[in-house]
């Protein structure tokens, strides 16, 4: 891959993830602080991503990866976004805030996947060459919370308006990336197709089963951690929360060089429960921890999220990758998608803004009994990982190739 092409793919990788990074971290506290949304509006508005991830699957399925080129779609997506996202942030009241961000999700999820494929399209061996590009992403999302965090911005709209900023620069260098025309008409493409409903058949095995059913599960506590920890910390007076919020992006890091050691070791079943244990952890930090003796908790529980992202989410998509013959391994891996970061996570959203408004504190500022409230997905994560210590098996075909996956993932 020629060195020009190699640095536009960084730059897009990083504005992607700096866009996201910059307005969806703090959107719980400016909603809560300024415009005193409810706890449930704010996880509602948290779910907007989750609705754009259901959703997105058919406009990258049926038309970006059939009808147009790539690098237009994602110049058009990220324009758009940006204007509806500045428009989003001038909102005072929850209606018209909820279905201009919804728009802007349906807008943005799709470009996650887009500015994967024009990647690979460019590359000679992806699995050698993406990693180093892709983790530009993670840079992006790391540099948007110091900047935000640096300048006190958490309770303001400037964040999303910085991120709107962006979108619109991104859009705009997406019309200098290399020219990536569709595959083409190969075949008529279905909703069952881009669902990933094929891979259904794999459900037939009780292990794959269990695990669809708890990789769907613990996105609903999962839910908790994305739309209120920064809430969370600039309620009990953390300084600087958005950027602190980044250790768990800088561990992230680490822990997925960490896979491979892991995997040889531990294998898929026990790979899995130590990423749900590590949510249950975190939670109970969060319940325990405080903004004076025990700050130490609450920075620990950011920490663990290269364990609780890298140990489940990477892990979960070796084990289908395993599980899924040629022939349904993309639509397997499309459905497990679907149900965690779409559907769970979009229960979730709900779910988690419920519970918080369940234990917020009577008064004339906005309080709530944090302790309370990270108990609940402490308690749920806890759960679903009995559940699945007690009935997923991991086969023997499985055992044996976790010594190539973690081959694999090392060469990557």
């Amino acid at each position: 891959m020629p060195t020009t092409i190699r640095i536009k793919l960084s730059v897009m990788m990083f504005l992607e993830y700096f866009v996201w990074g910059a307005w969806y971290v703090t959107l719980g506290t400016w909603l809560g602080t300024a415009l005193h949304f409810s706890g449930q509006q704010i996880g509602l508005a948290a779910g907007t991503t989750a609705i754009g991830a259901m959703v997105s699957p058919f406009i990258v399925g049926m038309i970006a990866d059939r009808f147009f080129a790539t690098e237009r779609v994602l110049s058009a997506l990220h324009i758009a976004g940006g204007v509806l996202l500045f428009v989003t942030s001038g909102q005072q009241h929850f209606a018209p805030f909820y279905v201009l961000l919804l728009l802007y999700a349906l807008c943005y999820m799709p470009t996650m996947a887009l500015t994967n494929s024009l990647s690979f399209r460019q590359m000679q061996d992806p699995g050698a060459q993406f990693g180093a590009v892709r983790v530009l992403g993670t840079a992006g999302w790391i540099v948007a919370g110091l900047v935000i965090g640096f300048l006190k911005l958490e309770p303001t709209a400037v964040p999303m308006r910085i991120a709107a900023i962006a979108s619109l620069v991104l859009g705009l260098f997406c019309l200098a990336l290399p020219h990536t025309l569709p595959l083409g008409k190969r075949k008529k493409v279905t909703a069952r197709d881009v669902l990933g409903l094929d891979a259904l058949a794999l459900l037939k095995d009780r292990s794959f089963a269990i695990f669809a059913l708890s990789s769907f599960l613990i996105c609903i506590p999962l839910q908790f951690y994305y739309a209120f920890t920064n809430p969370f910390l600039n309620e009990i007076g953390v300084t600087n929360a958005a950027g602190k919020m980044t250790m768990g992006q800088m561990s992230e890091v680490f822990f997925m060089l960490l896979i491979p050691w892991f995997f040889r070791r531990l294998g898929v079943k026990y790979m899995l429960a130590l990423g749900m244990l590590a949510w249950v952890c975190r939670y109970a930090l969060f319940a325990t921890g405080n903004n004076t003796n025990l700050v130490w908790m609450l920075y620990l529980g950011i920490l663990m999220h290269g364990i609780c992202y890298d140990f489940f989410f990477v892990t979960g998509q070796i084990y289908v990758d395993q599980q899924a013959s040629d022939a349904v391994r993309a639509a397997a891996q499309g459905f497990i998608t679907f149900v965690t970061y779409g559907f769970g996570m979009a229960i979730g959203s709900w779910v988690s803004g419920k519970v918080v408004d369940m234990f917020r504190v009577s008064g004339a500022t906005l309080q709530h009994s944090w302790r309370s409230i990270w108990i609940v997905p402490a308690s749920a994560s806890l759960g679903v990982l009995l559940l699945f210590l007690l009935l997923f098996k991991q086969s023997r075909a499985v055992a044996s190739h976790s010594q190539v996956a973690a081959d694999a993932a090392e060469a990557g």
